[in-house]
């Protein structure tokens, strides 16, 4: 399955964090605290972006980049 159809905006981080540990780097790089966050299991990939205030759109290539290796 290609990373693109993988990481879905709607998906909740922790969800991501847990399945591919590599984009673990990417929350850290955009000082998200979505590491250890409780909110975790429940913030949408769109719900850390818009709070964290980072572009979703590149947010999301990232994601697919440290998902790639």
């Amino acid at each position: 399955m290609r990373a693109e159809r993988i990481v879905d905006p709607d998906m909740p981080v922790d969800e991501i964090m847990r399945r591919w540990p590599s984009t673990i780097a990417v929350m850290i790089r955009h000082h998200m605290l979505c590491v250890g966050c409780p909110i975790g299991p429940f913030h949408t990939v769109t719900d850390a972006c818009a709070e964290h205030g980072v572009d979703e759109r590149l947010f999301v290539q990232e994601l697919i980049s440290a998902i790639r290796g």
